[in-house]
């Protein structure tokens, strides 16, 4: 870029970035041509897709796998099972409203990979390959952003996070910065959603259009020089930011056209909130967005306080995001996942310092899947009496990750653009070591 591009993009801040970044997303590191491996031919459904991530991994058993004879030393407080609008399909007690949408997701019970640690289980969750090799992939949202952003022509980049973002690893890995997403900051319960670099309480909009006059009264060169390719590039790029800070793009992050009552239905608290944001986008045509946990679900200690707090917010925030979508008609192009890294030791720890709390669990945990082409009301898999080991089909994150990029119309074999030129591509195969247990058929 050159001098002149710089200050232009310094006086909008961090949307002068982001419309610098969508010009580079369309135009370079176009994904090459993937392995001749045999990988399962769908219709791609999905035009958007909602992450919603537990972060510090959600308790299987006190939830989506409750095992209500298993006994005190793995129930504790939560004995009680309700039924679902499935047949068959049972919630722990704290899912009432979700129980009521059971028809619209499905749950996957079998989900494993063995790894305990949060940051090496969230690697593997988020991009499918395993932690320790010698590249360092990018996550499932960072590769849609590379493969969408070529067609996709929103004012908002590709890949947001709300609010903040993983932590866990690099979101963009080799893919570098211009893939990193964009997390909104702020909460959007608040009075006004501060979105960064976007809405702010310290700037009005008066004091945004008068910057805006006295740039334009200034810019004699860029009148001078109007014919100019690369000043006409500048002009493009400044009005697609004046959009993003004062037009269409802020709008959207503008919870205050919502109606209240729907406010209050998908519950006045942040992930109720981040859940109403969340469809927002998809409105606006985002191809993926994060919700990452507000408060995390890591219950060492202090288990059955934050479950009986959390879950509530949960079953509100995720039953109202999939009946909104439903009856917009935006439920069959959108695809809604969530789960953690990994789940909670089954069995209670009674010892202090825990007095009562649940530990990391790899080896089997479940996750929701809904819509983009996901069938509902479905059970995958399934779990030991005591939620404690798979008992049938095993499913593993290239699984759950290879039948989204499928419905999302990414070829998992494909090559990704390395910067030195490795071999590298979207997700591991069979002949790589991989453990797989293939694409979830049964639900698509």
């Amino acid at each position: 870029m050159s001098r002149r591009d710089l200050l232009r993009i310094a006086l909008f801040g961090t949307a002068g970035w982001m419309v610098a970044d969508r010009a580079l997303w369309a135009g370079s590191d176009a994904p090459v041509a993937g392995r001749d491996l045999e990988t399962p031919r769908l219709e791609p459904k999905a035009r958007s897709v909602i992450q919603i991530f537990l972060w510090g991994g959600m308790s299987h058993i006190d939830t989506w796998d409750p095992k209500p004879d298993a006994g005190y030393d793995y129930l504790g407080e939560f004995k009680n099972v309700i039924p679902t609008n499935v047949d068959g399909i049972q919630l722990g007690e704290l899912f009432p409203k979700l129980a009521r949408q059971a028809d619209k997701y499905s749950l996957i019970r079998g989900m494993t990979h063995r790894n305990n640690g949060h940051e090496t289980a969230a690697y593997l969750m988020q991009t499918g390959h395993t932690p320790g090799e010698r590249l360092a992939y990018p996550s499932i949202g960072a590769v849609f952003a590379l493969f969408k952003s070529p067609t996709y022509q929103g004012l908002i980049p590709p890949y947001v996070v709300l609010t903040q973002p993983q932590g866990r690893f690099s979101e963009e890995g080799f893919l570098g910065p211009k893939f990193k997403p964009f997390a909104t900051g702020g909460d959007p319960n608040a009075p006004q959603f501060e979105v960064e670099g976007i809405v702010s309480r310290n700037i009005t909009d008066a004091r945004q259009k008068s910057r805006r006059e006295l740039l334009d009264r200034m810019d004699t060169l860029g009148r001078t020089m109007a014919g100019n390719p690369q000043v006409a590039a500048s002009e493009a790029a400044k009005q697609q930011a004046y959009e993003l800070i004062l037009g269409r793009g802020r709008e959207v992050f503008d919870l205050s056209k919502e109606k209240p009552e729907l406010r209050d239905r998908y519950g006045r608290h942040t992930f109720g909130q981040d859940c109403l944001a969340a469809r927002r986008l998809v409105e606006a045509g985002v191809p993926y967005i994060v919700i990452n946990y507000p408060g995390g679900w890591d219950t060492h200690s202090n288990h059955f306080a934050t479950m009986r707090r959390q879950c509530p917010q949960l079953d509100q925030g995720l039953a109202m995001l999939l009946e909104d979508l439903h009856d917009r008609g935006l439920l069959e192009s959108t695809i809604v996942w969530c789960c953690g890294e990994f789940g909670r030791g089954p069995k209670i720890d009674w010892q202090p310092p825990w007095n009562g709390g649940r530990n990391h669990y790899g080896n089997v945990f479940t996750a929701l899947v809904a819509g983009g082409g996901f069938k509902g009301g479905r059970i995958v898999g399934s779990s030991d009496d005591k939620a404690a080991e798979v008992k049938e089909r095993l499913v593993y994150p290239v699984d759950l990750l290879g039948s989204i990029y499928a419905l999302g119309g990414i070829d998992p074999r494909a090559r990704l653009p390395h910067p030195m030129g490795a071999e590298a591509y979207v997700l591991p195969s069979a002949d790589e070591g991989v453990k797989s247990a293939g694409i979830l058929r049964e639900i698509m």
